[in-house]
């Protein structure tokens, strides 16, 4: 029997997101930012006794490339996309495999016995969320895993491939497997830059990879953090920032980059190395308040709605509005989820 193929191929931290609301007093007693991104110190190890011991919690499959992937199945045909990550052998893992079979994403988990599956503290604040990561079995990645029987005929058989920035903190090595393969047999290597962290302490990872990348997403936070990072004069100037990033050395040159600025319910920027001085905007239809359930996963909704589009050859204007409707059902939804009975996107 032939084994199955995907077109799109996506790689990250696999974690269950641990998802409360009214979480105000948390993010003062841990001093962390309303709408910000960070992985656990010691300081913040009990945060997820706490959230056990006194919220209402409520578990959703997490993990940034991993909820993108979802998204992508969502919009595509059935087995259009796989998804690789470490996860440990425990139950949190069954409940990430039975999300991703709901939205028709295949895994090719790579297993750690008797490690634990990395878990997400999710904290709503408004219509902000703050995130606290414990990567656990997630940083065990090994490269060994890409060449391994099971996942190598994938990787070769993939349209599209998609990392989250998150991934460069522990897996380098296997992002530029993949990104350089990527590029060498000319098809579209993606990078979400995840994070403002990300570009602020792992500006030498995100250089190796960048020269690989024919499409990098990321927020405005994320921009401006790489703008501050790499010393540009106007860091709040998106289409500058994604003109900086787009006109980067690149390996493939015959295909152009392209990057995606996304600004939450704002307009979405996008500028490409073929044609840096004409940054195009998108305008987004905006949510009314109360139609808004919360903001966690509405960026890896985009992503994914991006990369369904990529995946049919649609234009990045349609890519683009693609991103922006699934976004925009997922803030409708609790966490990184997606309508049911399913919407038609494209």
């Amino acid at each position: 029997m032939a084994a199955q193929s995907y077109q799109l191929f996506c790689m990250g931290n696999p974690l269950l997101d641990m998802q409360v609301t009214n979480g105000e007093e948390l993010l003062k007693k841990y001093g962390l930012k309303s709408n910000d991104a960070i992985l656990a110190e010691e300081k913040h190890a009990p945060i997820y006794r706490e959230l056990v011991d006194n919220y209402k919690i409520t578990y959703v499959a997490g993990g940034a490339a991993q909820n993108a992937a979802r998204g992508a199945a969502y919009v595509l045909p059935p087995h259009s996309v796989v998804y690789t990550g470490c996860v440990g052998d425990d139950d949190l893992a069954e409940q990430l495999k039975e999300a991703n079979k709901r939205e028709g994403l295949d895994q090719v988990y790579l297993v750690k016995k008797g490690e634990k599956t990395g878990a997400c503290a999710v904290i709503i604040s408004g219509h902000d969320r703050s995130l606290v990561t414990t990567l656990a079995a997630a940083e065990k990645f090994e490269k060994e895993h890409l060449a391994s029987p099971e996942v190598a005929p994938l990787i070769d058989a993939a349209k599209v491939y998609y990392v989250e920035g998150y991934f460069l903190t522990h897996g380098v090595e296997s992002a530029l497997e993949i990104a350089k393969k990527a590029s060498e047999a000319g098809k579209i290597f993606v990078l979400n830059l995840s994070a403002p962290f990300i570009p602020q302490f792992f500006a030498v990872q995100l250089q190796q990879i960048l020269p690989y990348c024919d499409v990098v997403i990321g927020n405005e936070a994320e921009a401006e953090a790489w703008a501050s990072a790499t010393g540009l004069p106007d860091k709040e100037d998106l289409a500058a920032v994604a003109r900086a990033i787009a006109t980067q050395p690149k390996s493939n040159a015959s295909r152009p980059r392209t990057v995606v600025i996304t600004h939450g319910p704002k307009s979405t920027t996008v500028v490409t190395s073929a044609e840096p001085e004409s940054p195009k905007v998108f305008p987004v239809s905006p949510l009314k308040d109360e139609e808004i359930v919360d903001t966690n996963g509405a960026g890896d909704a985009f992503a994914g709605g991006f990369l369904g589009g990529l995946v049919l050859g649609k234009s990045i204007d349609e890519c683009v509005e693609a991103g922006h409707k699934l976004g925009a059902m997922c803030v409708q939804q609790v966490g990184p989820q997606y309508k049911w009975p399913k919407v038609q996107i494209f």
